[in-house]
């Protein structure tokens, strides 16, 4: 039975708040992982969005030709544009001319990127901002690095002065600026840091990262590539069961916790998700579509049984 939820506004069925946060949720491939999918559309639904990474010893020029791609079949294409990849503004403004003339692409995702050593004179994607290319070359909508449970990069003393930054760049440009976190296994740690950055000033409407389905050992061993805090606990234990070493976990309890606080508190500044496929998108987008569209049902246990066979 769906339970009601009491909002701000009156009450909402608890699927309702769930459909809610997942619709329009992003994904995102690499050019090496595109290339092993024939054709998009028969994974996804015209116009999501799909982020496109940039790894460390990648040509960004595979980047837009993907974009092009992306878009040709019908979806809003987001690629990376990361800091330390970048070698000089000739470059950066080549790169962010390519993909917004070739591929119509109009929102990116400004990171520093991996890899210790820098390729040229960027190390953090607020010296990317502050160049102004790209607010010249029309890109409306700009997401930058949330970090609910810090990073192996930076200091928390440096992620809080880097978002400070960011609000007040926010100001100065024509794009719309939002957050976008690595992915969480636990909701808790992130309802504390959506307070607590809230409180200290934070106005940047924030997409969740969520782990999509996959095993348990491949969710582990990304959790640890990430360096990822708090939450890695929670799969930990989940490892630490042999017999459910090889078994696929979907993120249920987290989006369920998630909508409701999304419901509930109106000052909440989580607006979307984004879910990573891990464990592959075709998986993850069948699970992703079956809440969106309310094909399951709400167990006892807190988490969403699906309707649909999921791999």
């Amino acid at each position: 039975m769906d339970e009601m939820v009491k909002t701000s506004a009156g009450f909402v069925s608890e699927k309702d708040s769930i459909s809610n946060l997942m619709s329009g949720f992003t994904v995102e491939t690499t050019p090496v992982s595109a290339s092993k999918t024939p054709d998009f559309r028969e994974i996804l639904r015209p116009g999501t969005t799909i982020y496109i990474t940039l790894l460390p010893g990648t040509d960004y020029r595979d980047t837009i030709g993907l974009a092009r791609r992306l878009r040709s079949e019908g979806f809003e294409p987001a690629p990376h544009i990361a800091a330390r990849a970048i070698r000089t503004l000739d470059e950066l403004n080549d790169y962010v001319g390519r993909i917004t003339g070739e591929a119509g692409v109009d929102h990116v995702l400004a990171i520093a990127g991996a890899g210790e050593k820098p390729a040229g004179v960027y190390t953090d994607s607020m010296q990317l901002l502050e160049t102004g290319v790209f607010d010249r070359h029309g890109i409306k909508k700009i997401g930058v690095a949330g970090h609910p449970e810090g990073s192996p990069d930076m200091s928390d003393e440096a992620i809080e002065v880097a978002l400070a930054w960011k609000n007040q760049f926010s100001e100065r440009t024509d794009a719309d600026m939002h957050l976008v976190t690595q992915f969480c296994f636990e909701a808790a740690p992130i309802i504390a840091w959506d307070k607590k950055i809230n409180a200290s000033g934070n106005r940047l409407p924030i997409q969740i990262g969520a782990p999509g389905v996959a095993k348990v050992k491949t969710l582990l061993n990304y959790a640890m590539a990430c360096g990822i805090g708090n939450s890695m606990q929670f799969i930990k234990k989940q490892a630490s069961n042999i017999t459910r070493l090889l078994a696929s976990q979907a993120p249920d309890k987290l989006i369920r916790e998630l909508a409701h606080y999304t419901a509930t508190d109106p000052d909440c500044g989580i607006h979307g998700v984004h879910m990573y496929p891990l464990g592959g998108l075709a998986k993850t987008a069948e699970w992703s579509y079956a809440v969106t569209d309310g094909k399951y049902k709400l167990s006892q246990a807190g988490g969403l049984d699906i309707d649909a066979d999921i791999q």
